[in-house]
């Protein structure tokens, strides 16, 4: 299925890492070496994806996409190292984490150059509009960062406040990527956002997603430990759900869980994770995701049928359906 999805663009994605490539160029060799360490761990690269579908799907055959799918990777990439110092994570991708491999300095520091590097490239671009709504994703995406901080080791959150988190932290971004697209294609403003709703609606579903394999998942595939969220005191929806769900005993096992700042026992991590799977909290995350899957595609309609147009589709039921 992502196969299909990565086909429809291949061309552009290769000159999409291409140009990440070049533009990872400096004079300080330890950017670069974090830069290709990063950039060859691999991923789905479904951000700058969605830039060039939605650009193509509006009609553009300019190359002036493969900068904005850039910009888009360069900005998911830079919150990924601040993310995993920020969470002490080891793991990511199958491979050490950046701060795991050298230190939270340098993975914090070679975060901003690539911030930075990401704001030169949308100068280059040229279009002010583009401009304004990077600038307010990248806010938004550094105060839903807070927001998961003060909510952590919090068992009382929730499922409003744990949306708001996942919509500023994941969904924005992708919101951002299709709708900017649109706005390079020169598409009319109703498309520009069905195109940005589609993107908002997709993140969601992706962020949902991931939280349910964090329970649910195995660790091979996911390129990350299972039970992650838990042993960094988040409260996704899984626990959120199951706390509504189960026995005062098991509720109170998740918010000391939750609560506690000491290493999570494996042993504690299964009793949770039986919980969770007994509730069905698994299933109705799940089933959440699919609603906003629906969702995003029901914003498709009024576009032209293309290659394009169908592999967004497809990124909408693989965004649901995927195991990593």
């Amino acid at each position: 299925m992502y196969q299909a999805i990565r086909n429809a663009v291949n061309d552009d994605m290769d000159a999409v890492d291409r140009y990440i490539v070049e533009q990872l160029h400096s004079q300080v060799p330890l950017v670069e070496n974090i830069g290709h360490y990063i950039v060859d761990a691999g991923g789905k690269r479904l951000r700058p994806i969605l830039v060039l579908l939605a650009a193509r799907c509006c009609g553009s055959e300019t190359p002036a996409p493969i900068a904005l799918a850039s910009v888009i990777e360069f900005i998911h990439t830079a919150t990924l190292l601040h993310d995993d110092v920020v969470d002490m994570s080891s793991l990511r991708r199958g491979r050490p984490t950046v701060n795991a491999e050298w230190n939270n300095p340098s993975s914090v520091l070679v975060g901003d150059f690539i911030y930075s590097r990401a704001f030169q490239l949308l100068v280059g671009i040229g279009d002010m509009r583009i401009m304004d709504i990077m600038a307010d994703t990248t806010n938004k995406i550094a105060e839903g960062e807070v927001l998961q901080l003060i909510n952590k080791n919090n068992p009382a959150s929730t499922e409003e406040s744990y949306l708001r988190v996942i919509h500023n932290k994941t969904a924005i971004l992708f919101e951002a990527a299709a709708h900017c697209g649109a706005i390079l294609a020169d598409a009319d403003a109703e498309t520009q956002d069905a195109l940005r709703r589609f993107g908002m609606h997709i993140g969601t579903a992706f962020q949902l997603i991931d939280d349910a394999l964090d329970y649910d998942g195995d660790a091979a595939n996911l390129g990350k430990n299972v039970g992650d969220d838990l042993a960094e005191g988040k409260p996704t929806l899984p626990l959120i759900h199951a706390m509504t769900q189960c026995s005062k005993t098991d509720t109170q096992l998740i918010r000391e869980c939750l609560s506690n700042k000491s290493p999570l026992q494996p042993e504690t991590l299964s009793q949770v994770i039986e919980i969770i799977r007994k509730t069905g909290s698994l299933e109705y995350t799940r089933a959440k995701a699919q609603e906003q899957a629906d969702l995003a595609q029901s914003n498709l309609t009024s576009l032209p049928s293309s290659i394009y147009l169908d592999a967004l589709h497809t990124l909408a039921e693989f965004s649901v359906a995927r195991n990593t």
